[in-house]
């Protein structure tokens, strides 16, 4: 099975690329809404670029584009900025060492540590997934005691609290927006031709990065809160994928279908 044809121009030739979120964001909106974009995006490989950025890992993203007819990214920043991949035709996911090197020097295999630290801490829990550069806990917000925030700043490493449900503890300095810079950077991609796309405070370092960017109409308070002021980012009224196709339209990055 290839999930790429070809051939296609090199992604830093397209007219435009978006770098989108999953949850809430490309997944977001009616089902009409999602069909449209997708089947625009389709429509226009040969000028659209498409990049996943998300907390999910990117074997899971592999297996709902295999599952739930996405189109398939060329590349995928997972794991909330700490893992920036390559998507081979086989669909498989290349990571990009390169790029990983000083994610993995950041976190110097610090996760035993952070398992151990955190191990019966008031609103935590462990999910079961052992990810290279992050632990991940679901987080209970009636019982959960903040003081894990310290102790993961003592350990010269970074917290990350998402739609109010999750906690992430990642390398210091990494997350989605550095991460999908650097991507960027090293395939040479115009940044006023890329459009980030988000909806949680997860996405904040991506959306507050000064690259072109959305936040859809169901995003975050606390997110939206936080970006007020920004001339590179684009409030949408429409949600999800609608949301999406919105703010290329509003930042003229390219033709979108007339009935969006």
């Amino acid at each position: 099975m290839t999930v790429h044809a070809a051939p296609r121009p090199d992604i830093s030739q397209r007219r435009f690329t978006l770098a989108t979120d999953l949850d809430g964001t490309f997944l977001g909106g009616t089902d009409e809404d999602r069909a449209t974009l997708y089947q625009w995006i389709e429509a226009n490989r040969d000028t659209v670029g498409l990049i996943f950025v998300t907390g999910r890992d990117p074997e899971f993203i592999m297996q709902m584009c295999r599952e739930q007819g996405l189109p398939w990214p060329e590349y995928v920043v997972g794991d909330v900025g700490t893992t920036i991949a390559e998507v081979a035709p086989d669909g498989s996911v290349v990571p990009i060492e390169p790029l990983e090197e000083d994610i993995a020097a950041r976190w110097n295999d610090a996760g035993e540590g952070v398992r151990a630290l955190l191990d019966g801490h008031p609103g935590l829990t462990l999910q079961p997934t052992r990810f290279r550069y992050r632990v991940s806990y679901d987080l209970s917000p009636a019982d959960f005691d903040p003081r894990a925030q310290d102790l993961i700043e003592e350990l010269g490493l970074d917290w990350l609290i998402s739609d109010n449900r999750y906690f992430d503890v990642l390398p210091r300095g990494v997350s989605k927006g550095p991460s999908i810079r650097r991507l960027i950077d090293h395939l040479e991609i115009p940044e006023h031709r890329v459009l980030c796309a988000g909806d949680t405070l997860n996405d904040l370092s991506m959306l507050a990065s000064g690259l072109p960017a959305v936040a859809v109409g169901n995003s975050e308070t606390a997110l939206t809160d936080r970006l007020n002021g920004l001339d590179s980012v684009h409030h949408a009224h429409a949600h999800g994928a609608a949301g999406i196709l919105e703010a290329i339209a509003a930042f003229d990055l390219h033709d979108i279908p007339e009935n969006a």
